[in-house]
């Protein structure tokens, strides 16, 4: 049996207490071994047993420490990925993975010249909505898919205060947020697209950031559309796939981060099921059963799969043991930051760009 991975968190703002060191702590063969917090004691009231430490540097020299988790501003990810992997760290770093493609290739380079495990956090790979549509188009439910929508909404029509997110820098705002979930999804799905068209927009009165966007990816035969906006008073479906039998349309969220954030606890991974979507949340399929009478459909309510971040960490722990292929991958991030580059150009441009990596 492999020895335990001692984990150290940096960063306890919003992606260490609600992604990172709840599901770190209930994978079995990682240890949270430390939290980097710079000041407060939040860290130490949520997690005894870790040492709290004040520094990056703490965590780099610490050789109980093997993995280094990057949960900290988006501004800051790639310098301190790049200085966990010089210190012989494997390392997960959340998104978005870097603030460019450069910056993405050099660590994806870096890694692999290091032997160390480099992974993008793009948890949402393991969202129960997005592993529905996986079964969905698995299955051919709705027959040859001809149109994939994915949307991530929100009403934020005032800037928020005293928050790096609200603030003017390129690898802010919605397009850095929210769109890698959303770009890597359809990554994980269709592969590269032939082209990309997208308007990236300042949407509020007051802003600071890009706080709306839509990207549309070009396949043969088939678009792929990625929305978001700070102005969605009533949400648009989270997916919503119309193909030549019929469609699939799912509202509302995953449940994993509201309920972190309501104080639920997470069980360790073996000791108990997650959390199952409300079954008024669950999607449904419509479909006409005879192509000859399109005006009969049948209505189903579909099931929404489990989801569970877990998975991420359990895959990111086999890939260092060398027992799993990493599931997520440096490429994944370099593509997925390289399509978000493209996305602002196309906007500013006014015109669909051709891809190719």
């Amino acid at each position: 049996m492999a020895a335990e991975i001692g984990v150290a968190v940096v960063g306890f703002g919003l992606a260490g207490q609600v992604f990172h060191a709840p599901f770190v702590s209930a994978v079995p063969g990682l240890k949270l071994e430390a939290i980097v917090q710079r000041k407060g004691d939040e860290a130490g009231k949520a997690y005894p047993s870790a040492r709290i430490l004040r520094s990056v540097e703490e965590a780099l020299n610490d050789p109980a420490v093997q993995l280094v988790v990057v949960g900290t501003p988006n501004e800051t990810h790639f310098d301190l990925a790049k200085q966990a992997l010089l210190a012989g760290k494997h390392v997960v770093v959340d998104k978005p993975f870097a603030a460019t493609s450069e910056q993405a290739l050099e660590l994806k380079e870096l890694g692999l010249k290091q032997r160390r495990v480099l992974a993008p956090f793009h948890n949402r790979r393991w969202d129960g909505d997005f592993l529905t549509v996986k079964k969905i188009l698995k299955d051919e439910a709705v027959g040859r898919l001809v149109t994939y929508e994915s949307h991530f909404d929100r009403f934020r029509p005032v800037p928020r205060e005293n928050t790096w997110k609200e603030g003017a820098s390129g690898c802010n705002g919605l397009l850095f947020d929210l769109a890698p979930h959303l770009v890597d999804q359809v990554l994980a799905l269709f592969g590269v697209p032939d082209g990309i068209t997208a308007s990236v927009r300042m949407d509020r009165d007051s802003t600071d950031i890009e706080d709306a966007f839509d990207i549309t990816l070009e396949y043969p035969k088939m678009r792929a559309h990625c929305r978001s906006s700070m102005l969605a008073c009533d949400a648009a479906p989270r997916f919503l796939l119309h193909g030549t039998k019929g469609s699939f349309k799912k509202f509302g969220l995953d449940p994993q981060e509201p309920a972190l954030l309501g104080g639920a606890k997470l069980p360790r991974m073996g000791e108990g099921e997650w959390l199952a979507d409300a079954e008024e949340h669950w999607g449904t399929l419509t479909v006409a059963p005879n192509p000859n009478d399109p005006g009969t459909l049948t209505r189903t309510k579909m099931k929404t799969e489990l989801g569970d971040y877990r998975n991420y960490y359990a895959n990111v722990r086999d890939a260092i043991n060398g027992t799993a292929e990493l599931a997520v991958k440096p490429e994944d991030g370099y593509r997925t930051i390289k399509l978000l580059e493209m996305a602002r150009q196309s906007s500013l441009e006014g015109r669909t760009l051709p891809i190719s990596f």
